[in-house]
């Protein structure tokens, strides 16, 4: 990859106050662009650190995952002398993100008035559950909390409401918190201040399915169970059993590909049959005793042609050890030897490069 991409933030220093996932991931994505990044921790250090599973050295691997290329500061920000180094910090910064409820800052003196009487040019991410307005800007959440209330749960699973891994709105808070953040610095380039960017998880989940709201909002379509193709309604959207407990992915949605796939099964009279109504149960068991009838390698050889849209359901190791990942350079083993997920684009032709490590942790 073109060093660019590593320098397209350089010096801009982002303060990340906050812990987990959401906002953690978004400063890493603003980090393997080039920004400067001071991870702000309590005296104990994030949480995270005491979640999942270990490294080698017995270290909170996740908390080193999502820390990467940043340089951990421990402040108490309880204490008078805290926050003042806080501040201290926020007058050279470009960047503040923050994860605590709605009124936390304020209590700590950190009011985001403050904050910006203090450093006018500072762009302030406040990232919470249920955003800093509303009736449940004190509600405690987590993900599968977001996706239920949101309309997404109840329509996806093959006979019950079904959670997703990973989890689609911290991951998509951190997407578009590090997106704001990068219009607020364009935005900011011209206007010569700052802004207060207001995040909630629970929200993020409607524009990920606008479409779905502006068919609801245009007919009053809400989505059931097997109603649509993308949530097992259609046989040509589907997931089949092989013979040998394998599973095979079918995502053959335009007709040329249906077309495709119906001949490649010796099937040729599924191909008019895409057509019938949803949920399309009859044809979804027609498909599904016929690929039962094979081994997943006899499904693969069958199928081989690219057009067919089909694929092997694999896990996770097995995912990664295919060629085509490989040949990406996507995920990586950085310095340290430990697998690193990068930044999914290639730039000028080349992939990018791995994270260091974080720095080691000071105390303030």
């Amino acid at each position: 990859m073109s060093q660019g991409f590593h320098q397209w933030l350089a010096g801009i220093r982002v303060l990340d106050l906050s812990q987990y996932i959401p906002g953690p991931l978004a400063s890493l994505l603003l980090a393997d662009m080039g920004a400067e990044v001071i991870k702000i921790e309590p005296p104990a250090g994030d949480p995270m650190i005491t979640l999942g599973p270990r490294s080698r050295s017995g270290e909170g691997l996740f908390h080193q995952t999502l820390n990467a290329g940043k340089r951990i500061v421990r402040i108490d920000l309880k204490r008078a002398d805290g926050q003042a180094r806080l501040l201290e910090m926020a007058r050279e910064a470009d960047v503040l993100i923050e994860g605590f409820r709605p009124g936390v800052m304020d209590r700590l003196g950190l009011a985001t008035s403050r904050l910006r009487a203090e450093a006018p040019r500072l762009i302030i991410c406040s990232i919470s559950g249920y955003g800093a307005s509303g009736e449940s800007l004190q509600k405690a959440g987590h993900d599968a909390n977001y996706l239920a209330e949101a309309g997404v749960l109840h329509r996806n699973g093959s006979t019950d409401p079904q959670y997703f891994d990973p989890p689609i709105a911290d991951v998509s808070g951190s997407l578009f918190a590090a997106m704001a953040i990068l219009g607020a610095l364009q935005g900011r380039a011209r206007s010569g201040q700052g802004c207060i960017i207001d995040l909630g998880l629970a929200d993020v989940i409607m524009p990920l399915q606008l479409l779905q709201v502006a068919d609801y909002g245009e007919n009053g379509t809400d989505p059931e169970r097997r109603s649509t193709y993308l949530n097992g309604g259609a046989a040509y959207y589907q997931i089949y059993r092989t013979r040998d407990h394998g599973h095979l992915t079918v995502g053959a949605v335009e007709p040329k590909f249906w077309r495709r796939f119906s001949d490649a099964a010796g099937h040729p009279e599924w191909i008019d049959r895409q057509s019938e109504p949803l949920p399309q149960h009859q044809l979804t068991a027609d498909v599904a005793a016929v690929i039962g009838s094979w081994s997943l390698d006899e499904c693969l050889a069958r199928f081989a042609d690219d057009e067919c849209c089909v694929s092997p359901v694999l896990n996770l190791g097995d995912a990664l050890q295919t060629s085509r990942l490989r040949s990406r350079k996507l995920v990586v083993k950085g310095a340290d030897g430990r697998l690193q997920a990068l930044f999914p684009a290639w730039i000028d032709g080349g992939p990018p490069v791995p994270r260091a490590a974080a720095s080691a942790s000071e105390s303030r």
